[in-house]
């Protein structure tokens, strides 16, 4: 059975992954890291409220896998240097945590177009997380590059709202190499990540684009075939063979049984 962390479990990947997991049987302990207490509660569930900047070795408990979803605007961050600290510091320093602790699978949320050269600078923050985090050498890195997600959010975001609304209508019409820019249920991505910790590809570095997220699914456990009586117990090939005769020597020793039968005979004499 195993354990996770989850990091950034307020958000709208992070909130359906702790729901997931809890319900999963395959973890027994699940831990989210979080700036503020959660709407959600399970037995299975521990949350450590911790600031960020002060996130130290000690708080970061063994798992099997360390999930990373933590993610802002640059509205809701207010500068660059706050926008970074959420999306590069605070990933890349929980990262080298992991590392330390021995946990053996760091599964962490980019960007569709993440890219360390883009002239914009979402996407070249994200590239740059990327790039660092490919440098930190960890046991196994698997990088999450959804495009918009789609969800309920706690927060009202006009520009991803709109973006979410003009979305569902060019969805269909988005085919072939477009398939990527269909946007993506946050929910779908939370279990994608969830399939990649249990099913995923077992390289040291393995990056999952949008519309494999969009696919990805739990492996159903496949049924074992009923054996039948018959195949169970051959009885035709009991019924063509010849058994031996039973030999009454074998079956009992008749030279036991006489001295047996003397003894017994002797004590009735003497009685």
């Amino acid at each position: 059975m195993r354990s996770a962390i989850v990091v950034g479990a307020t958000g709208l990947v992070g909130s359906a992954l702790i729901k997931l997991l809890c319900e999963s049987e395959e973890y027994v302990s699940i831990t989210a890291i979080a700036r503020r207490k959660l709407d959600y509660e399970h037995p299975k569930l521990t949350v450590k409220i911790r600031s960020f900047d002060e996130l130290g070795e000690q708080d970061i408990d063994y798992a099997q896998e360390l999930y990373c979803c933590l993610g802002t605007t640059m509205k809701k961050a207010g500068s660059k240097s706050e926008f970074e600290k959420v999306d590069f510091e605070y990933p890349l320093h929980i990262a080298s945590l992991a590392k330390k602790r021995g946990i053996m699978h760091l599964i962490v949320i980019s960007a569709m177009s993440a890219n360390d050269n883009s002239s914009i600078y979402y996407n070249r923050v994200k590239g740059k997380l990327e790039k660092e985090l490919i440098t930190l050498d960890l046991p196994q890195l698997s990088i999450v590059r959804p495009s918009l997600l789609v969800g309920d959010r706690s927060e009202f975001r006009l520009g991803e709202k709109m973006g979410e609304l003009v979305l569902n209508v060019v969805n269909p019409l988005l085919i072939g190499p477009a398939k990527k820019l269909r946007s993506i249920e946050a929910n779908q991505v939370a279990l994608a990540m969830k399939v990649i910790a249990l099913h995923g590809k077992k390289e040291p570095v393995s990056i999952y684009e949008s519309q494999e997220l969009a696919k990805m699914a739990m492996p159903q456990p496949e049924e074992e075939e009923e054996i039948s009586r018959e195949q169970l117990f051959n009885w035709s090939k009991l019924e063509q063979e010849q058994l031996p005769p039973l030999d009454d020597e074998v079956m009992f020793d008749h030279a036991k049984l006489r001295e047996k039968e003397v003894k017994r005979n002797n004590r009735n004499i003497e009685d």
